[in-house]
């Protein structure tokens, strides 16, 4: 029915109805080819990404990248604490959830330093004082854990510092909870030779018996050079350690009730007196 006067009658489909087609959506192809060459672009900003801008959260490194890291901040701090700093075998604490979906592990090194009971602060502001200024390190003394020092190696690698007992500081770097990847590589190093031999020596006039050659942890020294110690196995004391070693030590570098260490040659024997048993340490310190 035609309209009556220009008016479109009651219920009368209107002239574009489904009797003549829909004018076609030109802009369909334009949104299409928007949306590709957006992908294409944000695709090619994230791999650019990826391979050049530093990472932004510490789960963008994986354990194995961060291995030299901490290893590097090992060595700062053996050169750092001075001749009586030992260092600890690495730890992989494994089980940590890098997210809901994935696991991780953390890996912790540390380092052992021993002085006169009494001058534990002295020792953590003197680390932080000679570590890199752009680590931020820092002594912060509270009243219910005592002094701990704290810095940023960088890479989100955290290095913290605490009292761990009369005469001994407990220094560690710490990865925090990081993907695996290819795991973490142990710096390699050739056999204890100097270490072993003086290690050897202490634990026969302590009246220990012979055991197998020491496992070496090292560290590389900031100026060149590795930080090495051989640790032995707990040995039952003598009445006095510190009189038993005394025929093989010229003059002590430190003579204390937790602790006896002097110089043999080229490394520093340290004998840990805390315990029910000694422990003897020989370290190759970072060059001064």
């Amino acid at each position: 029915m035609a309209p009556v006067n220009g008016v479109q009658a009651a219920g009368q489909a209107p002239s574009t109805g489904p009797d003549r087609p829909a004018a076609p959506r030109r802009w369909l192809p334009w949104l299409l080819a928007g949306t590709v060459a957006w992908a294409v672009l944000l695709a090619a900003l994230t791999w650019t990404s990826v391979r050049n801008d530093p990472p932004t959260v510490r789960e963008q490194r994986t354990l194995a990248e961060a291995g030299p890291v901490v290893d590097r901040a090992v060595g700062a701090l053996v050169a750092a604490a001075g001749d009586t700093a030992v260092l600890t075998p690495p730890e992989i604490e494994r089980g940590c959830r890098v997210t809901p979906f994935a696991d991780g592990a953390t890996l912790i090194r540390g380092v052992d330093v021993f002085v006169a009971a009494g001058r534990e602060r002295a020792l953590l502001e003197q680390v932080a004082d000679r570590l890199p200024e752009d680590w931020r390190a820092g002594v912060r003394v509270t009243s219910d854990v005592g002094p701990r020092l704290r810095a940023d190696a960088g890479e989100f690698v955290t290095v913290a510092g605490r009292v761990a007992g009369d005469g001994r500081v407990r220094l560690t770097v710490d990865t925090g909870c990081r993907p695996v990847g290819d795991g973490y590589d142990v710096p390699a190093t050739a056999a204890a030779g100097v270490e072993a031999d003086a290690l050897g020596e202490a634990l026969r006039v302590l009246g220990a018996p012979g055991g197998p050659a020491p496992e070496l942890v090292t560290a590389p020294c900031p100026g060149g050079g590795t930080a090495r110690s051989a640790r032995s196995a707990g040995v039952e004391a003598t009445a006095s350690p510190a009189a038993a070693l005394a025929p093989v030590t010229r003059v002590p570098v430190l003579d204390v009730p937790q602790a006896y260490a002097y110089r043999r040659g080229p490394v520093t024997v340290v004998a840990d007196l805390s315990g029910d048993q000694v422990v003897v340490s020989v370290n190759t310190a970072c060059p001064a």
